[in-house]
């Protein structure tokens, strides 16, 4: 039999991680960095809240050695710790849709009616990537695309979608994709290129399960 207090030690040290998560601004942050690496300032601009009360947030994930940091001058730059992290968070978001109770209605209430929204899933996309009549957009941040992109996208942050619209050829198809399956952007994407005849879709999740699925990815502008 193994000591008693070892084994409390051990399993509220496993506990310290889930506790991390136990923020909806950590878990937003974490989502984010499933992106790619991204400065203090940047994350505080996502998440509409202070450098401090970011950087406090930060420095709670980077205790439970969920997130790691690199220094850039006077910089410091956040990135998840490993593939592993980006894994959890996505476990966790599973778990809530099949499980959490309520969930279906607060998804409901930020995405909105997305009954005419068409998907596609990633093989589909996978395969279709050479076809010359489409047209993949990436609408996340420009930082987020430099970090890394589905392989031929073009970045089009959703804020910049209306003055990109004239270069897209009137008889393609487009897909848009963003961060995830719960992120709006690629949603607002389509609606607007719907209205404005285009054939749109969405990719099913987002780039970081693009990416863990080992599709074909890039890195820089």
């Amino acid at each position: 039999m193994g000591d008693r207090a070892a084994k409390d030690a051990l399993f509220d040290g496993l506990a310290e991680v889930a506790k991390a998560l136990g923020s909806g601004r950590r878990a937003e942050i974490v989502d984010v960095l499933a992106q790619g690496e991204r400065s203090v300032e940047e994350i505080a601009g996502e998440l509409d809240q202070s450098v401090a009360n970011t950087s406090h947030h930060l420095r709670a994930l980077a205790r439970a050695g969920l997130v790691t940091t690199r220094r850039d001058g006077t910089r410091i730059h956040y990135r998840v710790a490993s593939d592993r992290v980006a894994e959890l968070w996505a476990a966790v978001r599973d778990v809530a849709e099949a499980h959490g109770a309520g969930f279906e209605k607060l998804a409901a209430a930020y995405l909105g009616d997305r009954d005419g929204i068409d998907t596609v899933d990633r093989a589909e996309l996978a395969a279709r990537l050479r076809d010359r009549t489409l047209v993949v957009l990436d609408v996340r941040p420009e930082a987020e695309f430099t970090a890394g992109h589905i392989a031929g996208a073009r970045s089009v942050p959703i804020t910049e979608l209306r003055k990109h619209l004239k270069a897209l050829p009137a008889d393609s198809q487009v897909v848009a994709y963003c961060r995830g399956p719960y992120c709006v952007y690629a949603d607002e994407a389509v609606r607007e290129l719907r209205k404005r005849g285009f054939h749109a879709a969405r990719l099913e999740d987002g780039f970081p399960e693009w990416r863990r699925a080992g599709l074909p990815v890039a890195a820089g502008a």
